[in-house]
């Protein structure tokens, strides 16, 4: 069974959290001025949003390359519905457009992509998140 870790650590001098997997990252922290927050980087729902779309995007990739059709240009946007307290996430709404380089209908892409999107399929189904304290 495959298995993605990333690590976070905190930003000397702040209260961000940088985060990294292999030789990529980011910064994650809350809106300057919120629970000690500089806004340096995402906040929970942009990181969520934001694995939604790309993971989207990549494998509308993947199945472009595998039928050998050629994407000319992808813009997503992701609209991500928040309620309750704790703030839950309730929804999500994806718009794609996509053009292919041959001027050919993407629809059948897109609907692959739909269909196959691993965070796309797994956030309705839902996971369970185990939280322990390390030591050190």
């Amino acid at each position: 069974m495959p298995v993605v870790s990333v690590s976070l650590m905190n930003v000397p001098g702040t209260e961000a959290a940088i985060g990294w997997a292999g030789g990529h990252c980011l910064i994650a922290d809350r809106p300057e001025g919120r629970a000690g927050g500089m806004g340096l980087g995402f906040n929970g729902a942009q990181l969520l949003a934001l694995a939604i779309g790309g993971c989207f995007c990549n494998d509308l990739r993947y199945i472009a390359h595998r039928r050998g059709v050629g994407i000319a240009s992808v813009a997503v946007k992701v609209h991500l519905a928040m309620e309750g307290d704790p703030l839950i996430a309730t929804g999500a709404d994806m718009v794609v457009q996509c053009a292919t380089e041959d001027g050919s209908d993407p629809a059948a892409l897109i609907e692959e992509a739909k269909a196959g999107s691993m965070v796309g399929c797994s956030l309705p189904r839902g996971i369970p998140v185990q939280v322990s304290v390390g030591q050190g």
